[in-house]
């Protein structure tokens, strides 16, 4: 697997690269590649970092797999490409944005200018194979994404971490909530906020108080 990420972040994580686990993670996803239909395309794996640079992140959303539909997976969680119907937890977080914020619904559910403005889209793990979601899990990615939440909370300061659901929930004990701010709630799925977990948490206006506190430019989301 050709690693091709953003130097901001390749200096801060040149560990991992030659880590062992990543090199098996490396040969793994290269095999993957060159025998089954996978997703995000290769270019995307590193998405996130690419369009969203180390000295630039001041917000980070935690997903878990990319979305393994034809088409869909662009690199950034919860994200798909501009002419691709939105998935019902995309659909969700666009409806929370419009009533938060009272902004119009977005036409495209692609979240390129979010992880331009300073949102990384961190899914934990980086890919999948088409068709057949988990399938990419526990073979290295974790402790890869683990550790960049780590070197996150270690390296800046003042960043809200957006932890939506179980899974990601439990990613606050990598995370120094006393120079970092956390915001949780249930996920945006349907099973989730069609039983009230969802909606109504405002963390979009939450998100952009907290950065006005620390004198950094609100997300326009």
């Amino acid at each position: 697997m050709e690693i091709s990420i953003h130097q901001s972040w390749k200096e801060k994580l040149q560990d991992e690269f030659e880590a062992s686990y990543f090199v098996e993670l490396s040969d793994y996803i290269s095999k993957e590649y060159s025998r089954f239909e996978c997703y995000p395309p290769k270019q995307n794996i590193f998405s996130a970092f690419n369009l969203c640079h180390f000295d630039s992140v001041k917000v980070v959303i935690i997903g878990q797999d990319p979305y393994h539909g034809v088409h869909q997976a662009n690199g950034l969680c919860f994200s798909v490409g501009d002419d691709v119907a939105h998935p019902p937890s995309l659909r969700n977080i666009f409806k929370e944005i419009e009533s938060d914020l009272g902004m119009p619904y977005p036409v495209s559910g692609n979240l390129e200018h979010l992880a331009k403005e300073g949102v990384l889209l961190l899914n934990a793990t980086l890919t999948v194979r088409a068709r057949e979601a988990g399938s990419h899990q526990n073979k290295g990615w974790e402790k890869f994404t683990d550790n960049v939440i780590k070197t996150i909370s270690n390296e800046k300061e003042g960043v809200v971490f957006l932890l939506w659901g179980g899974y990601a929930k439990k990613k606050i004990k990598l995370i120094d909530t006393t120079k970092h701010n956390v915001l949780t709630s249930g996920h945006p799925s349907p099973l989730s906020a069609n039983r009230g977990y969802w909606f109504g948490n405002k963390h979009f206006s939450k998100t952009n108080k907290i950065l006005n506190s620390n004198n950094k430019k609100e997300i326009k989301w």
